[in-house]
């Protein structure tokens, strides 16, 4: 099979090799998944670079791609959740990253039935913001009345988080581009501020919770909104000892991150806040959950900027890696 393989890191990038390899065997607790399509990410930009192997140390060569969608070819001998023909979707287990391939094995824990008012590419740009949304809520403890405040919520994750959170019953407040409002309003939120007229740290107060999209420039901002001991979850900031621990890392790690975060942790120790890393990890059950949210009556937005082929991924990556998209760019297997 054709698979995109990244050989070393280069901190200032550098182009995945298209190699034959063998298609995968699935393991007992694994599924053969014949990739339809997959998204690229700032994450696989991030890993070329070298930025995350504090966090998931990969072997190289390394056969790239985090976020996928396709169908079952075959199941492992203990995995009984799905049958050869079901469409299916997930983000890779962190361990075993391996989307821009023709095949993948893939934890059957991993993955959920794509809602049927989905294509392929569509369905290939929800899991991460899907989960992303799901687990951040998760580690907030987020409960029924309460309020979060999601910076920068009129992108891709915004169109996912708002609603989940509206579905759990908090107050959603966001900000953006005032062209956005109409729309983010229909979706669940209950504020918005144009950050072209207002900044939010100016009308905001005492939110119990604050996702935050836009890291270190905002951070600051955003414990200001934040009531006291309430929580912050970040996509943007760096990993801390807390996250450290929730994910089970070596005490070294735990201290090299203890390190890494102790400015956010300082900020949060303020007014008795928390701070907390979020780096997004597989799991089929929560985008399950994600399909009862979501209907025909009440779709998942998705948005497709570009679709590529696989011998175009390293265009596709350069194209992610300049930003302005507006949606997930795509790479398809076969023409």
């Amino acid at each position: 099979m054709k698979a995109a393989v990244l050989t070393h890191y280069d901190k200032n990038g550098t182009d995945l090799e298209i190699r034959d390899v063998s298609v995968p065997v699935p393991e007992n607790d694994e599924v053969l998944v014949k990739i339809k399509a997959a998204a690229i990410n700032p994450l696989d930009n991030m890993i070329v670079r070298g930025e995350v192997k504090m966090i998931v140390p990969y072997k190289m060569p390394l056969i790239m791609g985090n976020e996928f969608a396709g169908i079952v070819e075959k199941t492992g001998k203990n995995a009984a959740q799905f049958q050869p023909g079901d469409r299916v979707y997930g983000r890779m287990p962190l361990k075993k990253i391996g989307a821009f391939a023709e095949y993948a094995a893939v934890k059957e824990s991993a993955l959920a039935v794509i809602p049927d008012y989905l294509s392929y590419e569509e369905a290939a740009t929800v899991p991460l913001t899907a989960l992303t949304a799901m687990q951040a809520f998760e580690i907030m403890n987020a409960k029924a009345g309460e309020s979060v405040f999601i910076s920068g919520g009129t992108g891709s994750l915004g169109a996912m988080a708002i609603p989940v959170a509206k579905s759990l019953g908090l107050h959603v407040y966001t900000n953006g581009s005032g062209e956005n409002e109409e729309r983010v309003v229909r979706l669940g939120a209950e504020k918005f501020i144009d950050y072209k007229k207002k900044n939010y740290a100016d009308v905001l107060a005492d939110v119990d919770y604050v996702l935050d999209t836009l890291g270190d420039r905002e951070l600051p901002n955003e414990f200001k909104v934040l009531k006291k001991g309430g929580s912050l979850v970040s996509l943007r900031g760096m990993p801390n000892g807390r996250f450290a621990k929730r994910n089970g890392m070596s005490l070294f790690k735990q201290i090299l991150c203890q390190m890494a975060g102790r400015k956010y942790d300082k900020m949060a120790a303020k007014k008795d806040q928390t701070y907390d890393f979020l780096f997004v990890h597989e799991d089929g059950h929560q985008l399950e959950k994600i399909g009862e949210v979501f209907n025909r009556d009440n779709p998942l937005e998705t948005s497709v900027d570009e679709v590529f082929y696989l011998d175009q991924i390293n265009e596709a990556m350069t194209k992610v890696k300049r930003g302005k998209s507006k949606g997930k760019t795509i790479v398809v297997m076969e023409k």
